[in-house]
């Protein structure tokens, strides 16, 4: 008899799970603001070369609801990079910003995204060696 007392009672509390009152959902608008394409560059006087150093060109970034020119500066080259400048791209209509960087492997795609960091047609988790600088 306790036996089915105690069965009949877990089964009570675990089927109370089923009757959870719904929460409510915390809805967060998304505002998606289009400014349009951005101006054309600015024509900027490069001054002349630095030691270890390397232009980067002034472009047009997105600030709220309009587009802001940032000069351009130099900076510090690095090593075994090559550096990309910003660049706007038309995506069926809409303007996408890509960022400047340093680029190891001169393909153009991020690094972080790389899926061949080496460019010798084999992808990174099928290479032995996925980094080796020798290979092209």
């Amino acid at each position: 008899m306790k036996k089915l007392i105690l069965a009949a009672g877990a089964a009570t509390v675990l089927s109370l799970g089923a009757f959870t009152v719904p929460t409510v959902a915390n809805a967060q608008p998304v505002i998606n603001v289009q400014i349009g394409p951005p101006p054309p560059p600015r024509a900027e006087r490069v001054p002349p070369p630095r030691r270890g150093y390397v232009w980067a060109p002034g472009h047009w970034e997105p600030r709220g609801n309009r587009h802001v020119w940032v000069a351009g500066n130099w900076v510090r080259a690095r090593p075994g990079y090559v550096y990309r400048a910003p660049e706007w791209r038309d995506n069926g209509g809409r303007w996408e910003m890509r960022r400047g960087g340093w680029d190891r492997d001169r393909d153009g795609v991020p690094n972080r995204y790389d899926r061949d960091r080496d460019n010798d047609g084999v992808r990174n988790r099928d290479d032995r060696r996925p980094n080796d600088p020798r290979r092209n």
